[in-house]
């Protein structure tokens, strides 16, 4: 039985396991690194499209670590109704929201504006 799964969204592609998770914090950067500029998504919508609904915050965790990867796009992840519970873990916490904004993004009170229409779900987005 072949338990790996290929995902493609567009030029890029990504193996997982969903039984196992060797490395689910690169499974995780796999993921955002395919929120297009403009978009976020949730820890629990990430988490549920690898296969862990219940690891929202092991998603922010790996997220939390990888600030040194530049190409891993950690401030387009927000929680579920769109407020910036990460920008703690930039340095300075203002950055979260700066670079949010330069990618076109609204931000007010900490809380993206408009976020069920910039919501981006990998499970509907990369069809699964």
């Amino acid at each position: 039985m072949n338990v790996s799964m290929k995902i493609q969204s567009k030029d890029k592609q990504f193996f997982r396991n969903p039984n196992i998770q060797p490395n689910f914090f690169q499974d995780v950067y796999d993921v955002v690194k395919l929120i297009p500029r403009g978009r976020v998504s949730t820890y629990g919508a990430i988490a549920k499209y690898l296969g862990t609904g219940k690891s929202a915050r092991m998603v922010g965790w790996a997220l939390n670590v990888c600030h040194s990867l530049k190409e891993v796009p950690a401030h387009r992840v927000v929680n579920r109704s769109g407020i910036l519970t990460g920008k703690v873990h930039f340095s300075p916490p203002e950055l979260m929201e700066k670079m949010l904004i330069k990618e076109g993004i609204k931000v007010k009170a900490d809380t993206i504006l408009n976020f069920e229409k910039l919501f981006w779900d990998p499970g509907k987005e990369l069809g699964m």
